[in-house]
C-alpha cells in the first residue's frame, strides 16, 4: 500500500469508491424551549435495524480541489484506489479542513483510513495550523467513531448543510 499525492487519473479511482456505509447508530437532536434559552441535545440512538446510507455526492467538488491544489492523497496498490483523502488548507483561520476521508468497504478496517489521517495531521502540521476540522453526517456513526477514536471533538452542528438536509456535525481536533 502506497500513499502519495494524487494525479488526474486517481482522481477517476476515488470517485468510482463506493463510499456508503451501514450505521447502527444515529446522533439525534432533539430542541426545546426552556424560558428565553433555546436547548439543544444530541442523543446517540440505537436504530431498530441497520441502515445502508449513501454518501452525498462530491464528484464535482474533488475536481475543484485538485485544480485549486488541496491535499489529496491516495493509498493504494498497482494501480487500484483503497482510498483517498481530501483536505484543504485555511491558514486565515490557521484550520485544515478535511471534505473527505473515503476507503472502499473491502479495505475498512485494515488502518487505511487512519494512515491517510495521520498524513493529513503531519501535513497540516508542516504548514504550521492550529488545528483540523471535519464534519459528518448525524446518522454516519461510524464516521463519529473513527473521529473520535483519533483526538476529535464534537464542536457543533449545522441542520442545513447537506443537499439532502441530513443534520452535519462538526468535529474538531487541535494540531
Amino acid at each position: 500500500m502506497h500513499i502519495y499525492r494524487a494525479d488526474l487519473r486517481d482522481l477517476t479511482g476515488c470517485l468510482q469508491l463506493d463510499a456508503s456505509y451501514e450505521t447502527e447508530h444515529v446522533w439525534q437532536i432533539t430542541q426545546q424551549q426552556e424560558g428565553s434559552q433555546v436547548v439543544t441535545r444530541f442523543q446517540v440512538t440505537r436504530l431498530p435495524r441497520a441502515m445502508q446510507v449513501q454518501y452525498p455526492s462530491w464528484s464535482e467538488a474533488l475536481l475543484a480541489h485538485q485544480q485549486r491544489g488541496d491535499l489529496i492523497l491516495v493509498a493504494a496498490t498497482a494501480m487500484n484506489v483503497h482510498g483517498y483523502i481530501d483536505q484543504e488548507t485555511q491558514p486565515d483561520q490557521s484550520l485544515a479542513w478535511i471534505h473527505h476521508l473515503v476507503v472502499g468497504p473491502e479495505h475498512r478496517r485494515q488502518g487505511i483510513g487512519s494512515q491517510l489521517l495521520a498524513r493529513g495531521l503531519q501535513h497540516a502540521r508542516q504548514q504550521a495550523l492550529a488545528q483540523i476540522m471535519t464534519a459528518v453526517q448525524s446518522k454516519n456513526y461510524p464516521a463519529i467513531q473513527f473521529l473520535q477514536k483519533h483526538g476529535f471533538k464534537f464542536s457543533g452542528y449545522n441542520e442545513r448543510y447537506y443537499r439532502s438536509r441530513d443534520i452535519a456535525l462538526y468535529f474538531v481536533r487541535g494540531l
